[in-house]
C-alpha cells in the first residue's frame, strides 16, 4: 500500500513534534509543509525530510497529492485555515483547542458534513491506547465504586505570546485546560449536572489560573486545576471505595499505579512505547479517511462541540473575551 501523504500547516514547536512523528511512522509520508514564508518552509522540509515546501497555506491545500492536513498554528487561526482546507476537499486534523469558540466549531462541523470531508480535533490523549486502559480500570471495578477525580496541569508559560494575547485566543483554558477537562470526560462521561469555577486573569484579560469542579448525575465529582503561572505535578487521581489510581501525567500518561484503601500499591500499568504519542491521532484519521468516514469515534464531532460550548460558558462567566467572539 502506498504511503499516506500528510501535510502540515505551520512550522513551529508543535509542527516539529508532528514532523518527528510522521517521519518515524510506517505507511506515512511527511509530504508537505507550509509556513508564512518560503524560507521557513524550506528549512523545515529539509530538516524533517518533507518532499514539498510552501510559503502559502493555500498552496499546500491545493496540492492534489496531500491526503490529510494537520493544522499546527495558534487557536486563533484554526477556523479560517480549517475552513479553507475543507472547502478544497482536504481532510483536516486540527490541533486543540479546536477553534476560538463553539460558533466557529459548529460552522466547521457543518461544512465537514456538507462536503463529506473528514475533520477531527487533535486532542492527542483521546486517541492514546493507554486512555482506554484507564477507562477499563475505572469501569472494571478495580478500585470499587468510583466517586472522585482530581486532575492538575500547569506550566510557567504566562509570558508566552500565545498565552498572553487575546487576539491569539490566549489563556490557560484553551491551551492546557482542555487536558484535565478531557481527562474527566473520558473517564466520568458527559452527564454533568453542575459546574462551578474560579479564575485569576492577567493584565491582558485572559485567564491564567483556574479551578473547575464538575458534579455528575451519579454524584461523582471531578475537581480540575490549571495554571500558566507555574509547574505542578500534572497528575490525575481517581478515587473509589476500594482504593485509588494515580496517573503520572494527564497530558501524556505513561504510568498508572493502583493503591488499596490502606495506601499500599496493588498494581501498576505502563503505557506502550510511543514515537511521540501523536501517532495515534494520525493513524485514527487515516483509518477513518480510508473507510470513507468524516469523523472518528475517538473524538466525535459532537464531543468537540460540547467541549467548545463548555469553554465558551466558562470564559463568559470569567469575563474573558476574544476579538472573534
Amino acid at each position: 500500500m502506498e504511503r499516506f501523504k500528510v501535510g502540515i500547516i505551520g512550522a513551529g514547536h508543535i509542527a516539529r513534534k508532528m514532523a518527528h512523528t510522521l517521519r518515524d511512522m510506517e505507511g506515512v509520508e511527511p509530504y508537505a509543509v507550509a509556513s508564512r514564508n518560503q524560507e521557513n518552509a524550506e528549512g523545515f522540509a529539509c530538516e524533517w525530510g518533507f518532499t514539498r515546501a510552501y510559503g502559502s497555506y493555500e498552496d499546500l491545500a491545493d496540492d492534489p497529492e496531500v491526503q490529510l492536513i494537520y493544522i499546527a498554528t495558534p487557536h486563533s487561526h484554526h477556523f479560517e485555515q480549517a475552513r479553507m482546507c475543507l472547502e478544497k476537499g482536504k481532510p483536516v486534523l486540527c490541533e486543540k483547542a479546536f477553534t476560538a469558540n463553539a460558533e466557529q466549531a459548529e460552522t466547521l462541523i457543518r461544512l465537514s458534513k456538507e462536503k463529506q470531508v473528514f475533520l477531527t480535533e487533535a486532542i492527542w490523549t483521546r486517541y492514546m491506547p493507554f486512555s482506554e486502559t484507564l477507562r477499563e480500570l475505572v469501569d472494571g471495578g478495580t478500585i470499587g465504586r468510583v466517586m472522585m477525580l482530581t486532575a492538575n496541569i500547569g506550566y510557567p508559560i504566562a509570558e508566552k505570546e500565545r498565552i498572553a494575547k487575546p487576539e491569539l485566543c490566549g489563556g490557560a483554558l484553551l491551551d492546557i485546560g482542555v487536558y484535565p477537562i478531557n481527562f474527566a470526560r473520558m473517564l466520568f462521561g458527559s452527564e454533568i449536572t453542575g459546574i462551578t469555577s474560579a479564575c485569576v486573569k492577567g493584565e491582558t484579560g485572559v485567564d491564567l489560573q483556574s479551578s473547575i469542579t464538575f458534579v455528575y448525575r451519579n454524584h461523582r465529582m471531578a475537581v480540575l486545576q490549571m495554571t500558566a503561572f507555574c509547574a505542578n505535578d500534572r497528575q490525575g487521581v481517581i478515587s473509589g471505595d476500594k482504593g485509588y489510581i494515580i496517573v503520572d501525567n494527564i497530558n501524556n500518561p505513561q504510568l498508572a499505579v493502583v493503591y488499596s484503601v490502606n495506601h499500599e500499591e496493588v498494581a501498576r500499568y505502563t503505557c506502550p512505547p510511543q514515537i511521540t504519542g501523536f501517532e495515534y491521532q494520525v493513524q485514527a484519521s487515516i483509518d477513518a479517511i480510508r473507510e470513507g468516514k468524516i469523523e472518528t469515534p475517538c473524538m466525535p464531532h459532537a464531543e468537540t462541540l460540547h467541549i467548545m460550548q463548555m469553554l465558551d460558558d466558562l470564559r463568559s462567566e470569567w469575563g474573558v473575551r476574544y476579538p472573534m467572539d
